[in-house]
Parts: structure tokens; sequence; C-alpha cells
């Protein structure tokens, strides 16, 4: 019988890939088969994570690449065509949130680089990962969105902006890319034990209150995300396309 899951032959591209969650992410689609390209905007994280998968027995490339620079964007393209001729897992997770702090109070600046990585990043390597796609005949693109994206966080103003961008990309990705055997579909975790998310988990007043809202009582661990972008890029899901799984321990709920 044939492994849904097994990615061999697969070559993933995952971004934000040097720490927390995107690296759970790395590190299990190697070990289910995969050859991991390994991005971040630094290459000294992004080695650290290829060469412990490789020590690990799996196939992993480290390739920098600031997704908020479209020009890195145009060159890591250029690469993963050379080195590997196709790509087929695109997983858009690196974020920016360089502001916490009330919504009046959001500049410029952070304004920029927020929606800079988070939504033209996405947009475009989304769109370098299609065309990748379509000339091979498929693939799947996986976004990392937020439940912030649905009900907005306190104090994360633009992020969340963001995030709702993200969802309405991936179905409007989902719609159009369809018919190409091009799959979409985006993650929403919630509240994710990561240097990320410090400035929530690290606050002992702001984090009493999450867990209040929070069935499960606790904070996700990177890991407890990556199962479910396992099951989105194989063939576990190949009817499932411009849907949004939702990963929060139930705080939605």
């Amino acid at each position: 019988m044939k492994d849904l899951f097994d990615l061999t032959g697969k070559v993933a591209l995952v971004t934000g890939a040097s720490r927390g969650i995107g690296e759970s992410i790395a590190r299990l689609l190697a070990q289910y088969g995969a050859h991991v390209i390994v991005s971040s905007r630094k290459i000294d994280g992004c080695e650290a994570v290829a060469s412990s998968i490789r020590d690990n027995g799996g196939q992993a490339t480290a390739m920098a690449c600031h997704v908020g620079d479209m020009l890195q964007i145009t060159d890591t393209f250029e690469s993963i065509k050379s080195d590997f001729g196709k790509l087929d897992i695109l997983v858009n997770n690196a974020a920016a949130n360089p502001f916490f702090g009330h919504i009046l109070d959001t500049d410029l600046g952070a304004y920029n680089k927020t929606v800079d990585v988070n939504i033209r990043g996405y947009f475009f390597m989304s769109i370098e990962a299609g065309k990748m796609m379509k000339e091979q005949g498929g693939g799947v693109i996986l976004n990392t969105a937020s439940v912030n994206g649905i009900s907005p966080g306190d104090m994360q103003g633009i992020y969340s902006i963001t995030k709702a961008a993200v969802i309405s990309m991936t179905k409007s990705f989902a719609k159009e890319c369809g018919p190409l055997n091009i799959r979409v579909n985006a993650l929403l975790p919630g509240l994710t034990d990561t240097k990320f998310a410090s400035a929530l988990t690290t606050n002992e007043a702001i984090l009493k209150k999450a867990l209040k809202v929070i069935p499960l009582g606790r904070v996700a661990d990177p890991d407890e995300m990556a199962g479910t972008v396992l099951y989105l890029v194989s063939d576990a899901s190949s009817y499932t396309t411009g849907t949004t799984v939702v990963v929060d321990g139930g705080m939605l709920a």
C-alpha cells in the first residue's frame, strides 16, 4: 500500500526555517524523504539546520533568502532552477512582526517591513514557485498564516492585517492555480513557543490572559505545527486546496 505521506524525490523550499515552526517543518519533511532547502535571512542559521538534517540521514541544502527583498527572491529561484531543476513544495513561513503596541502608534517603517515580508514576500515567492510548478505539471504551496488573521491579536494590528491577507491570498492562488494542478493551503497556528512569539510568551500577564481562552491550557510546541504541514503538502491531502487549517489548541472555538 502506498504511503500517502511519503515525500521521497520531492524538493521542498521552507522559508524562515532556521528556527521555530519553520525549522520543525523542514526537519519533518526531510524525515519523510524530501530534499529540503532550508532558507532564512542568514546563511549560518540555515546551514546549522541543514547540517543537522544531513547528520540524521536526511537531505538538505542551505540557501539564504530575505523574502522582503525582491532581488533575493529572484536569485533564490534562479539557484533552485540551476541546482535542482524543479520545486515540488513551497512553504512560505518567514514572517515579520516588528511592532507590538497600539495600532494608532504604528509607524511607516514597521508597516512597510511587515507588509513587505508577510504580503509581498509570500505573493512573489508563490508566483515564482507557481511558474516552476506550472512548467513541471503541478506542485504544492503552503502558507503559514495565523489565528490572528481571523481574530486580530491585541497590540498586533498590522501583523494581524497581513495574516488576514495571507488567508485571502491562499484562496486566490488556489482558485487560479487549481487547473494547473497546483494546490495552495494555509496553516493557522495559535500561540506557539518560539522566539518570534516571545513578546507574548515571556510576558506573564499576557500569557496568563491567553491561556484562559485556550481549552488545551498551554502554548504549542513548534513540532505540533509540522504534522499538519506534512499532511497538506503530501498526497494525503490530494483533494484539499484553498483551505485553512487552524492549529490553536481550541482558542478560536
